[in-house]
């Protein structure tokens, strides 16, 4: 008897769900967001075991399993990608991929365009999310420990100096801004369009060590500038500027 009531009353709930979802902002927002992370907590799970059968441990070639696992998560949220560039990628040996962070829905937009044999990095943090943190590790993610400034900056540095002395490219990756989707202030989190762009390659050949805070600048003026276009905002870019 006690069953059966039960069980009604998660059929009622279930009914009642995405009335509550259209009523209140705040139901919505949180059913979809602690979907979202179930999600990823769940895939990862499942995906690790795939990543050790096939590659046998920690590897960025278990990157492409990761990929095709998250690409799949849009398609729960409603979520379309617009990406233009990928052309700008083909470089001649190695290059480094920077991009903008707005929240924890960037996974997503980076599996979109991410190229094979890619090695990211993340804050150390990320090792301790459980499952999730397990497969950023069988992804090969360099970790960085953010509160350890020495540490950090070590990293970086060795990052510049590689890039200056082997003349490595810089490609800037752009994402619009996804608050017309996703905003935690106002419980805002809907279907949307993302729009990604790949920008040309910045070449740092004849650069030095003292010449990569001009070159920040100069990557971070150019993916402001794309950022306000891809949004719907170039004046704001241009009186910011």
């Amino acid at each position: 008897m006690e069953l059966g009531w039960l069980l009604w009353g998660a059929a009622v709930l279930l009914l009642l769900l995405p009335v509550l979802m259209e009523l209140s902002p705040a139901v919505n927002f949180a059913l979809r967001i602690s979907f979202y992370c179930l999600l990823c907590v769940v895939s990862s799970a499942l995906t690790a075991p795939v990543c050790l059968l096939v590659n046998g441990g920690r590897t960025v070639k278990n990157m492409r399993i990761i990929k095709t696992v998250v690409k799949t998560f849009k398609y729960f949220f409603g979520l379309r990608f617009e990406v233009k560039g990928l052309e700008n990628f083909k470089v001649e040996g190695p290059a480094i991929i920077v991009s903008n962070h707005q929240s924890i829905l960037d996974m997503m937009g980076l599996m979109e365009v991410l190229p094979d044999d890619c090695v990211q990095v993340g804050k150390k943090e990320l090792m301790y999310t459980g499952s999730v943190g397990l497969i950023i590790y069988l992804g090969g993610v360099i970790f960085i420990n953010r509160k350890s400034t020495t540490s950090a900056k070590m990293v970086m540095a060795e990052v510049a100096k590689t890039m200056t002395t082997e003349n490595v490219p810089v490609i800037p990756v752009v994402y619009s801004s996804f608050t017309t989707f996703y905003n935690p202030k106002k419980n805002l989190f809907t279907s949307g369009k993302i729009k990604v762009e790949v920008l040309p390659p910045i070449e740092t050949k004849g650069l030095t060590s003292d010449d990569v805070s001009d070159l920040t600048d100069r990557c971070f003026r150019t993916m402001r500038e794309t950022l306000f276009r891809l949004s719907g905002h170039p004046s704001e870019a241009k009186e910011s500027s």
